[in-house]
């Protein structure tokens, strides 16, 4: 039998056919826009995912419809779908970066308060999580708000569509500051707090739970859906980041260290967040906004080329003296401040682009470190990791996670993480595997891997402890 994992991402759903035995048969896509309308502001279309996830499931089953067992998603999260009576959307979906709820976070972490927050969720309030966002639409739309009558994540708006089943899952429902992480319940408080009720809300399921089959529409007979999970999640099991301590790092459009947890584990001042996990478990993550997007911005945008491997040529690892803040959407994790921004530092009069250009993969790699340090402060070990996302395609990038972190870097076969996490989640819901750590331990394979060098980990260790001085220094300043 076949399995298909699509991966509705920020500029585009992906999608994978794969067989019960891991192999990748087929993949295809299809992109859709992002709408800026305000600074900060970040939205899109729901029906734009839908139409995107028709294209490539149309294309992914071609000939082989009948014989396709299971279908899942791993979603981009926190985003807030909103339908009326009549199922439909009422408004754009308000996006996982969209800095808009400035105002409402403060609210729900000053007044309401941090303690009280992760006592209900084990989370304190960041402006990309969901809450915050319903409470702006009734601030901002109360017309809108007052003909909300579901709410989805945008993986569960796809999943609504196509089984008719109102669905999430565990490690999606935790991004959205409504869920009790712990106890695995909707919080009441939560959802008084923002005036929806538990029934506006998705029936909860653990991510590899069968929530139905597909619509008839789709001409997959035979497929069932798999409630899905969050994208790091869904990457996590795609790299086989399931057991306790496994770390994963996903360069994507954002970045996160994702480290799984046998256990419920609260975070240490909610510097990172602490979810549930699709294996059925927990996890902790941190996140920071821009990552291969930084990079992106940078050659594409501003230097207009679309030659990432020579823009760092001729460019020395471990010295380099620019710096690099890649706050460029604010940023999450671990300085929870919508008002960060980018910014070069250190030039020079003969600094040259490829220094530039070699500074942003660093200044992306350091973010990333801050969120392992607060793991680590949390007494978990990392000295390795797998990696994933379009950023590890890069050898060059790697190689420099790898020395600033101090850690080995892995590579899986399949650097679609989440695409192939949701193809393993379809698995164990169709009965193909009995459960996800068997499923992953049997498909996910690690093709490379990156040691560190020592005399690289000191330069980094340097420039590192350099780097985590200027956020404060320049805070409210820019």
């Amino acid at each position: 039998m076949y399995y298909i994992g699509l991966d509705l991402g920020t500029s585009g759903l992906k999608g994978l056919l794969v067989s019960s035995d891991g192999k990748i048969l087929k993949e295809a896509s299809a992109g859709y826009p992002v709408s800026y309308l305000k600074d900060g502001w970040s939205e899109q279309n729901p029906a734009d995912w839908l139409k995107a996830a028709k294209k490539v499931l149309l294309k992914l089953s071609e000939g082989i419809e009948a014989q396709v067992a299971g279908v899942s998603i791993g979603g981009q999260m926190h985003g807030l779908v909103m339908l009326d009576e009549q199922d439909e959307v009422i408004r754009p979906a308000i996006l996982w970066n969209d800095g808009r709820t400035e105002r409402e976070t403060a609210y729900l972490n000053e007044v309401v308060g941090r303690e009280t927050l992760s006592s209900r969720t084990a989370n304190i309030a960041f402006a990309g999580f969901t809450a915050p966002k319903i409470l702006w639409v009734k601030e901002h739309e109360p017309e809108n708000f007052a003909r909300m009558r579901k709410i989805c994540l945008p993986k569960d708006y796809l999943c609504y569509k196509l089984t008719g089943v109102f669905s999430t899952d565990y490690s999606d429902a935790s991004g959205t500051l409504l869920l009790d992480v712990k106890n695995k319940t909707w919080s009441e408080e939560m959802c008084a707090l923002c005036s929806i009720r538990r029934e506006n809300l998705p029936k909860l399921y653990e991510s590899y739970e069968a929530t139905g089959k597909l619509l008839p529409e789709y001409g997959l007979e035979n497929a069932v859906l798999a409630a899905g999970a969050g994208d790091n999640a869904a990457a996590a099991v795609g790299t086989g980041t399931v057991k306790n301590g496994d770390c994963n790092i996903s360069l994507g459009t954002s970045g996160t260290v994702f480290v799984a947890g046998d256990t419920f584990l609260p975070s240490r001042g909610n510097a990172l967040h602490s979810f549930c996990h699709a294996n059925g478990k927990w996890h902790l993550m941190g996140c920071i906004l821009s990552a291969a997007s930084a990079n992106k911005w940078w050659l594409e945008d501003i230097l207009g080329t679309k030659d990432y491997d020579g823009a760092i040529k001729g460019a020395a690892l471990g010295k380099n003296k620019v710096f690099f803040l890649p706050y460029l959407m604010g940023e999450r994790s671990p300085h929870n401040d919508v008002n960060a921004r980018g910014a070069f530092l250190g030039l020079r009069a003969n600094t040259t682009r490829e220094e530039m250009s070699l500074a942003v993969l660093e200044g992306v790699s350091f973010a990333l470190r801050d969120c392992v340090e607060c793991a680590r402060a949390e007494g978990v070990k990392i000295d390795r990791a797998t990696v994933c996302g379009g950023g590890a395609k890069s050898e060059v990038w790697k190689k420099i996670l790898a020395n600033v972190l101090n850690a080995e870097i892995l590579s899986p076969e399949t650097e679609q993480g989440p695409a192939f996490g949701a193809a393993i989640l379809a698995m164990v819901a169709a009965g193909e595997y009995p459960d996800v750590q068997t499923a992953a331990s049997a498909l996910v394979k690690i093709k490379a891997r990156v040691a560190p060098d020592p005399t690289l980990v000191a330069a980094y260790e340097e420039k590192y402890q350099t780097f985590r001085k200027l956020y404060p220094a320049l805070k409210g300043i820019l």
